[in-house]
C-alpha cells in the first residue's frame, strides 16, 4: 500500500550509481550481432597456369642413376664463352673447343665405334667358323670337372639373360613413357606461351570485374542500415530499462499510497464532522436522562442501593469533545481533487512508450519521411536527422575514387604490343617444330620397340635354350634317349649368339644418338637451368644478341635481371614492380578508404536521439505531488485525535448503569416509581444502542484513518520529494547518457561495417597482387618449360638409352657364355679322361691278388 521508507536512500543510491555513464567494452556491441564472412568471386581468367609437377613414382631412382652417370661423364661446367660464340658468330666456333667440352661424350663415342666395329667383324668372323665346323662344336670327351664347367656356364649364361631381361623390361616401360609424356609436354608449350600472351592483356577487365564487387560490402552495410534503428532502439531499452522500469514503479507505487493517504484523510475528515454531529444530538438526550434518573433516584420512596447507583449517574455525561481535534479544511482545500491522475494508467502508458522505443527508433531511421501518428513519435529527433540518416547512406552509396579507377588506372606496359607480339610470334613458329617433334618421337617410338622386341627375342632364345638344353642333359643318363632336346637346346643358345652379333649394331647407333642429344639436354640445359647458371648467362651484357634480349622482349624494369625477375615473381611480385610502366601504380593508394570512412563517420555523428516525450510524470501527477508536497499533511497534530479517540462517548458504562436501574425496579414497593425506572432503564438502553454505539463505531473508524495518516503522512512526503528530485535528475541525465550508448553504438556500428570493407581491401589486395597483377605466371611459365623439358621428356628419355645400352653392352658375355654353354648340350662321347695307366684302358681286369689269412 505504500513504498517502504527506506526505498528513499536506496532510490537515491541506485539512480545515481545506474546513471553513471559505463566504459566501453567489447559486450557493448553485441548488439550488432556476428559480422557475416562476404564471398567474394574471384575473377575468372580464361588461360590460368597451373603449375606442372611430375608425380613420384617407381623409376625415380633410375631417373636418378642416369642424372649421375651423365655427371661423371660430363665434369666441365657450363661453357659460356662457347654458347656465346655459337649464339653469336657460330662461324667462330672451334671444334677443339666443342671436343673439349665434349671429352666425356667423346670417349664414349670412341666405346660405341669399337663396339660397332669390333662386334660385327667378331660375329662375321664367328660365322665363317661356324661354316668351317670350327667354332660352337661339342664336347668330345667327358672328364668330371665337365658338370661344373657346364653348371657355371649356365648360371652365368642364366645371370646374364636375367640382366638382359630386366634391362629389357626398363628399357619397354621408359620407351612407352617417354612417347605418353611427349604428347601433353608437346601440347603444353602453346598452352603456356598463350596464358603468358594473356598475362597483361586481361588485367583490366578483371580489375573492373574485382572493382564491380565493391557492392558486395555496400549492400551489406546499407542492409544494416535499415536495420540499425531498431537495434539502436533495442540497445537503448536493454540499458535504460532497469532505471526507467525502477522509476516508473516507485512512481506507480507513490501514487497507490497518495490514493490510499487521501482515502484516509478524506475519511478522516467525514468521521470527524460525523462524531461532532453526532455529539451534538447525544449531549441533550445523555443530560435528560441524568435529570430524569436524579429526580427518581432522589425521591424518599427509592428504596434499595439508590445512592450508589446515584453517583453512576451523575457521572452520565459525555467524555470524548470531538470538537477539541485539528481542523481538516485547510489540508483538503490544498488536496482538492488530488488525484486527478490516474497513476496505473500513466504508468501503463509510459510502460508501453519505453517498450515501444525500438519500433519508434527504426520508423526515425527509415528511408523516407512517413507520417506518422503524433502519438508514436516518442523520440523526437533533431532537426533534419531523417536528412541527416538519408545523407548517411547516400555517403555509403557512393563509391571511393579509388576503387572506381582501379581498373582505368591500371596503366599500359611500354611494351604491351611487342610482348604479345613476340609471344604470339613464337607461338606460331612453335607449332610446326612441335609437329615435327611428336613425329620424330613416333619414329623413335617405333625404333625403340622393335630393338627392344630383337633383346627380347635374345632373351627368349637364351630361356629356351637353356630349358631345352637342361631337359637334355637330365635325360641322357637313359640309353634310349634321343639327343634331340640337347640338340635343339644348342641351336636356340646359337640363334641367340646370331641374333645378338645381327642387331648389337642398331642396338649401338640407337644408343649412341638417343644418349648424345638426351645428355647434352641434362648436361647443357637442365643442370644449368636448375643452378640458375642460364640465368646468369642470359643476364650477362653481350652474351645474347640484341634479337634475342630477353630483358627487352619481356619489357622489363632496367634495374631488374632476368634472374631477379624469375625470383621475385616466384615470390608473388606485382606487375609494376618487374615490368616497365608507363607510370607507377600504387594498389595501396586505390584501396585506400580512409577518406570514404571519415565521411560515414561525420554522416554518422549527426545521428542523435532526445527523449521528451518519455515524461515518466505527467504534469498532472506532478501537480498532484506537489501539492501533497504543500499539503501539510504531516504538520496535523494526530495526537489530539488520539486523546479524544482514548476517550469513552459517555463516561458512564450505559449497560451498567441499565441493569442496576432494573435490579432497582424490583426492590421498589411503590409500584409507580418502580415503573418510572423501569422505563428509564429502557430508555437508556436505547439510548446507548442508538446514539452511543455508532459513535464509537465512527471512533473506531477515525482511529483507524488517524493512525494510518500518522504512519504515512511524513514517510509519504519524505518519498515524493525524493521521487519528484529523482525524475528530474533522471530526465537531465538520460540524455547524456543516451548520448554515451549513441557513441559507443556508432563505434560499433563504425567497426563492424568497416569490417566489410576490410574483407574487400584484403580481399583485394590478394585477388591483384597473387591472381590477377602478379608475374607469378612468368615464373610459372619458366619452371613449366624446366619440367617439361627436364622431368618429363629428358628422363625417360634418358632412362631410355641407359636401359637399352645396359642391354646391347651385355650382349657380348651373353654370346660367350651361349657359345660356350652350347657345347655341352650337344652330344659327347660317353668316355672319361684321366692321367692313370688304369683309367685309359677301355676295359679293366682287376689283377688278382692272394690272400693272407
Amino acid at each position: 500500500m505504500r513504498v517502504p521508507g527506506l526505498m528513499v536512500s536506496l532510490l537515491s543510491l541506485e539512480l545515481g550509481l545506474a546513471l553513471s555513464p559505463p566504459h566501453a567494452t567489447a559486450s557493448d556491441c553485441g548488439y550488432l550481432g556476428p559480422a557475416e564472412r562476404l564471398t567474394f568471386t574471384p575473377a575468372a581468367r580464361t588461360r590460368w597456369l597451373a603449375p606442372l609437377v611430375r608425380a613420384p613414382g617407381p623409376l625415380d631412382p633410375l631417373y636418378g642413376t642416369v642424372r649421375r652417370f651423365l655427371s661423371v661423364v660430363q665434369l666441365n661446367p657450363f661453357p659460356t664463352e662457347l654458347v656465346k660464340a655459337l649464339l653469336n658468330e657460330p662461324s667462330s666456333v672451334k671444334v677443339d673447343e666443342v671436343v673439349r667440352y665434349e671429352a666425356g661424350y667423346v670417349v664414349c663415342a670412341v666405346i660405341a665405334g669399337l663396339f660397332l666395329l669390333a662386334v660385327p667383324i667378331t660375329g662375321l668372323c664367328f660365322c665363317c667358323c661356324r661354316c668351317h665346323r670350327r667354332c660352337g662344336g661339342r664336347v668330345k670327351t667327358e672328364h668330371k670337372a665337365m658338370a661344373c664347367e657346364r653348371g657355371t656356364l649356365m648360371a652365368f649364361l642364366l645371370l646374364t639373360t636375367f640382366v638382359l631381361l630386366v634391362g629389357m623390361v626398363c628399357a619397354f616401360v621408359t620407351n612407352q613413357r617417354t612417347h605418353e609424356q611427349t604428347g601433353p609436354s608437346v601440347q603444353a608449350v602453346p598452352e603456356t606461351l598463350l596464358s603468358l600472351q594473356s598475362l597483361v592483356s586481361d588485367i583490366p577487365e578483371e580489375l573492373q570485374t574485382v572493382a564491380d564487387q565493391f557492392s558486395l560490402p555496400q549492400n551489406q552495410v546499407l542492409e544494416d542500415l535499415d536495420g540499425v534503428g531498431e537495434r539502436l532502439g533495442n540497445l537503448i531499452h536493454s540499458q535504460l530499462k532497469s532505471k526507467v522500469y525502477l522509476v516508473l514503479a516507485s512512481v506507480h507505487s507513490l501514487g497507490q499510497a497518495l490514493q490510499v493517504s487521501m482515502d484516509h484523510l478524506r475519511a478522516l475528515n467525514a468521521t470527524t464532522k460525523e462524531l461532532q454531529e453526532g455529539q451534538q444530538h447525544l449531549e441533550p438526550a445523555v443530560r435528560d436522562h441524568r435529570e430524569r434518573l436524579l429526580a427518581l433516584l432522589q425521591d424518599p420512596q427509592c428504596q434499595g442501593n439508590c445512592t450508589g447507583t446515584l453517583s453512576q449517574v451523575h457521572a452520565l455525561e459525555l467524555g470524548a469533545d470531538f470538537s477539541q481535534v485539528p481542523h481538516l479544511d485547510d489540508a483538503l482545500h490544498r488536496l482538492k481533487d488530488v488525484p486527478e491522475t490516474n497513476f496505473s494508467s500513466m504508468v501503463q502508458e509510459e510502460n508501453s512508450t519505453f517498450n515501444n522505443l525500438p519500433l519508434l527508433i527504426g520508423l526515425q531511421t527509415a528511408n523516407a519521411v512517413k507520417e506518422v501518428q503524433p502519438w508514436l513519435w516518442v523520440l523526437h529527433p533533431q532537426p533534419k536527422l531523417l536528412w541527416l540518416w538519408a545523407d548517411l547512406k547516400k555517403a555509403v552509396s557512393g563509391q571511393p575514387e579509388g576503387v572506381r579507377m582501379l581498373a582505368t588506372g591500371f596503366p599500359d606496359l611500354k611494351a604491351t604490343s611487342r610482348w604479345s607480339q613476340t609471344l604470339g610470334e613464337l607461338e606460331e613458329c612453335s607449332r610446326p617444330y612441335l609437329k615435327d617433334v611428336q613425329r620424330y618421337e613416333t619414329y623413335r617410338w617405333i625404333v625403340g620397340c622393335v630393338l627392344c622386341s630383337m633383346v627380347l627375342l635374345v632373351v627368349v632364345c637364351n630361356l629356351l635354350g637353356l630349358s631345352l638344353g637342361t631337359w637334355g642333359l637330365s635325360a641322357r643318363e637313359d640309353p634310349s634317349h634321343s639327343e634331340a632336346k640337347g640338340e635343339a637346346g644348342a641351336r636356340f643358345l646359337m640363334l641367340s649368339v646370331g641374333f645378338s652379333f645381327l642387331f648389337a649394331g642398331p642396338l649401338i647407333l640407337l644408343v649412341f644418338a638417343t644418349f648424345l642429344v638426351g645428355g647434352n639436354v641434362q648436361t647443357l640445359v637442365c643442370q644449368s637451368w636448375k643452378r640458375g647458371e642460364l640465368y646468369e648467362f642470359v643476364d650477362t651484357p653481350g652474351n645474347l644478341p640484341p634479337s634475342m634480349n630477353l630483358s627487352h622482349l619481356l619489357g622489363l624494369k632496367k634495374n631488374i635481371s632476368v634472374l631477379l625477375a624469375y625470383q621475385q615473381c616466384r615470390e608473388g611480385a606485382a606487375l609494376w614492380k618487374v615490368l616497365q610502366l608507363n607510370d607507377s601504380y600504387d594498389l595501396e593508394k586505390h584501396l585506400d578508404i580512409s577518406q570514404y570512412a571519415t565521411k560515414m563517420q561525420q554522416e554518422l555523428k549527426g545521428f542523435n536521439v532526445e527523449i521528451k516525450d518519455l515524461d515518466l510524470l505527467s504534469p498532472e501527477a506532478r501537480q498532484d505531488l506537489e501539492a501533497l508536497q504543500s499539503s501539510g499533511i504531516e504538520k496535523i497534530n494526530y495526537h489530539d485525535f488520539f486523546v479524544q479517540i482514548q476517550k469513552p462517548v459517555v463516561k458512564t458504562d450505559m449497560q451498567q448503569l441499565s441493569q442496576d436501574l432494573e435490579r432497582l425496579v424490583q426492590a421498589q414497593g411503590n409500584s409507580m416509581l418502580g415503573q418510572q425506572l423501569q422505563e428509564a432503564a429502557q430508555g437508556l438502553r436505547n439510548l446507548y444502542h442508538e446514539k452511543v454505539v455508532p459513535q464509537q463505531n465512527l471512533i473506531a473508524k477515525l482511529n483507524l484513518n488517524a493512525r494510518a495518516l500518522e504512519s504515512a503522512a511524513p514517510n509519504l512526503q519524505l518519498e515524493t520529494t525524493a521521487l519528484l528530485g529523482n525524475i528530474t535528475v533522471l530526465r537531465g541525465e538520460l540524455p547524456v547518457f543516451i548520448n554515451h550508448i549513441m557513441e559507443n553504438a556508432s563505434r560499433c556500428f563504425m567497426t563492424r561495417e568497416l569490417g566489410y570493407f576490410s574483407q574487400y581491401v584484403a580481399w583485394v589486395r590478394e585477388e591483384v597482387t597473387q591472381r590477377i597483377a602478379t608475374c607469378q605466371p612468368l615464373s610459372g611459365a619458366l619452371d613449366n618449360g624446366r619440367v617439361i623439358l627436364c622431368d618429363m621428356m629428358a628422363d625417360p628419355w634418358n632412362a631410355f638409352w641407359f636401359c637399352l645400352g645396359w642391354c646391347t653392352f651385355f650382349l657380348i658375355p651373353s654370346i660367350i657364355f651361349a657359345v660356350k654353354t652350347s657345347k655341352y648340350f650337344r652330344p659327347i662321347r660317353k668316355r672319361l679322361s684321366s692321367t692313370s695307366s688304369e683309367e685309359t684302358q677301355l676295359f679293366h681286369i682287376p689283377r688278382v691278388t692272394s690272400l693272407k689269412l
